[in-house]
Formats: C-alpha cells, structure tokens, sequence
C-alpha cells in the first residue's frame, strides 16, 4: 500500500510538473512574456538606491551626471556619464560645487566640458546585458575597470535601453539597436567625439546590441569605423542561447527540448527577437575587410560562466575569422590552427589573434570569471588599453 500511494503521489508530481512545463512553452510563444524572459528588464537590482544619486553607488560627488539622450525615434533614454578618477581629482573643486542629481542639460555641466574639449579624451560606450540597469550588479566595478588603464583619459558613457531603469517604453529588438545607434549618434554630433576615439563595449545581451550597432555603421556610405570593440560573454543569437541556457546554471528552460531537433525547431520559430550575432559579427568584418577600414575586437568569455556557456564565443570568433577572406576558415581549420598558434597562460586562460591587414580579431577565454564578476577584473582594463593603444600608439 505503501508503495501503491508513494507512486500514485511521484506520478502526480510528475503530472503537475509536466503541466507547468508545458504553461510556461505556452507563455514563452507570446511576444510580451518573451521580453519578459529575454530582456528581464523589469527586475531592477537597485535595492531601492535612487539612480539620480549615483554617491549611493559608490561614486564620488558628481563624478557620475545623470541625464537623458534623445532615441531618434522620440523616446529618451536615461544615460550617466562617468568621468574617470584622475581627471576628477585634477577638477574636483569645480566638479563638487555643482549642484547633485538629475541634470536637465547635461552641455552646462563641467563634466560634459571635459568630455568635449579635450581632443586627447576616448569614450567607451557602455552596453549593458539583461536585467537591472546602470546601477545594478557588477556594473559599477565595470565602470572603473574601464577606465583603470588610463584615469585620465577614459570617460564612460552606459545607458539604460527603452523599458529598462528610468527609461519609458518596450524593449525589443530593433528598439535596443534604434537606442545604441541614439547614443552613439549623440557621442559624435552633440559631444563631437570623432568615432576613432570611441570604442564600444557590450556584455551579455549588450554583445548583440553592440555588433548590430557596429554593423549599421560599418555598412553606411561612407562607413564608420571606431577604436574597436570589447565583447564580454557573448552568445551566437537566441536559438543556440535558449538551447544551452539554464537559470543559475541549474534550471533548464530550453534544453531539455534540444535533444528533440524537430520539437526544437518548431519552438524556434516562435522567437521574435532573433539577436543573430554570429551573423552580424560575419556582416561587419566583411563590412570592414571590402572598405580597407581598420577594425580591432576582442571577446572575452570565463569558463565558469554559467549562464552562457564560453563556446558561445567560440563560434562567434571561428564566424568572425571565417569573414576575413573569400576562401573562408573551416572551423577544424581554425582549432587545428589555435593548437598550434593559442597563447597557454595557464590559470589564466588562453588567448588566440587572428590577424588581417585591417583587422585584429582576439580571442581570451579565461578559466574563471563567472558571467558578472569578470566585468571588474584587470582582464577589461587591458582590453580597453590595448585597443586604444592599437588605434593610436600615440596616445598615452
């Protein structure tokens, strides 16, 4: 009897699982639940902190202007600039006698002055991954290693996309690359940064927001051509994504499915925000390589991360490199290559460049990391330095 009633409750748990499983497949084949679940833009992470007082983030007085960048399609998306430590230090008494929080115009402040009239300064454009906003997590460490190599001369531009933070609307796909193009646009025209002082970082969901952005620029006439890029824990595009993912790297959501091709595909089908990097990635060198422009990128990916997993951007840098001629690189080709050519620096990880005439393509898989706790690590300091190194050894 025992038994009988131990196997009928098992077999009722089972049941009920199976019946929640197949809600949620439901829920996530409609366009609003998959933004929910994609972009998680409404879980804050702020822990009640007000983004207009950025001091309760760490920062020192004033060293963060909290302001809004117009989206061109009439949106305004909530933005801070950071001004690296140094250059506050060197201005500090002008910087703290200004009044604190949300700025209205952003061109009066000393901070935006700084940014614009030193034709020395280089900006990183700062895209953040899903959930939370400028403030929330590992983002703020992020936002000094950024500018760790040289914090004199890195300012931070982040932002948080439409729906996300203090910034009104919907997240989808084309609505995130209309707000990255906004800000870079405003960096250009309104700052007057020229794009050969720029580089753009993305980490996560902000990889694919950063390469659909370098992609429209690669491909205007005449193209635009930035410092480089920096990709932290990228993924191939959203199928292979849902495929591997699982929550805390414990909850499937997807994955059980993947064993089952066709059921997969199906399921496929339904995704409405596709994020196809592995094909943006493979657009912008060739982008680049046809135009003669100068392009340096570097992806970096732990390991441990267990949110997505690093031969992600295996497959992004093996599309990456197999962009670079017409004759193309298998992707044997290219492991048989990296055993022979990969730098082996032990706890650290391992580093693999592929280099063209126009281009440099890097490849940095570290050991350890995690998804977030990377994004504070020296690894992204040098990262940033080596680029803008690269685009001009003269700069110091």
């Amino acid at each position: 009897m025992m038994i009988y009633t131990l196997f009928k409750y098992t077999a009722l748990s089972g049941a009920l699982a199976a019946g929640l499983y197949a809600c949620i497949l439901g829920l996530l084949m409609t366009s609003s639940f998959q933004a929910l679940a994609v972009y998680l833009h409404k879980i804050q992470l702020t822990w009640f902190k007000d983004l207009n007082v950025p001091e309760s983030f760490g920062f020192l007085k004033n060293q963060v202007t909290p302001f809004t960048i117009s989206s061109s399609d009439g949106g305004s998306l909530y933005a801070w600039h950071i001004l690296p430590v140094d250059l506050y230090r060197q201005h500090e008494s002008e910087l703290a006698a200004e009044p604190s929080g949300f700025v209205s115009d952003v061109t009066s402040r000393v901070a935006f002055k700084l940014l614009r009239d030193d034709p020395n300064v280089r900006l990183v454009i700062h895209m953040h991954g899903a959930a939370g906003t400028v403030g929330s997590g590992y983002r703020v460490p992020n936002y000094r290693a950024l500018s760790a190599a040289q914090p004199e001369k890195i300012h931070t531009i982040t932002f948080d996309y439409r729906g996300f933070g203090y910034s009104a609307g919907t997240p989808s796909e084309a609505g995130l690359i209309l707000d990255a193009i906004s800000v870079v646009d405003w960096a250009i025209n309104t700052v007057g940064i020229p794009p050969s002082r720029i580089l753009i970082f993305g980490q996560s969901i902000g990889t694919a927001v950063g390469l659909a952005t370098l992609e429209y620029y690669a491909e205007q006439s005449p193209s635009v051509a930035f410092a480089g890029t920096v990709l932290v824990a990228p993924f191939a595009d959203v199928a292979t994504l849902v495929a591997t993912y699982s929550v805390a790297g414990t909850i499937p959501i997807l994955s059980p499915l993947a064993r089952f091709p066709g059921i997969f595909g199906y399921l496929s089908t339904f995704i409405h925000d596709t994020w196809s990097s592995n094909d943006r990635i493979a657009r912008y060198v060739q982008a680049n390589e046809k135009h003669g422009e100068k392009y340096r990128m570097t992806l970096i990916h732990a390991q441990d991360d267990w949110d997505i997993p690093w031969h992600h951007t295996e497959t992004l840098f093996w599309r990456a490199v197999n962009a670079t001629s017409a004759r193309g690189v298998t992707y044997d080709e290219l492991q048989q290559t990296k055993q022979e050519s990969k730098t082996d620096l032990g706890a650290a990880g391992s580093v693999m460049e592929w280099r063209t005439s126009n281009g440099t393509i890097r490849e940095e898989i570290l050991k350890t990391g995690l998804h977030d706790v990377i994004m504070g690590n020296p690894v992204i300091s040098l990262a940033v330095m080596r680029i803008f190194a690269a685009a001009d050894p003269t700069w110091r």
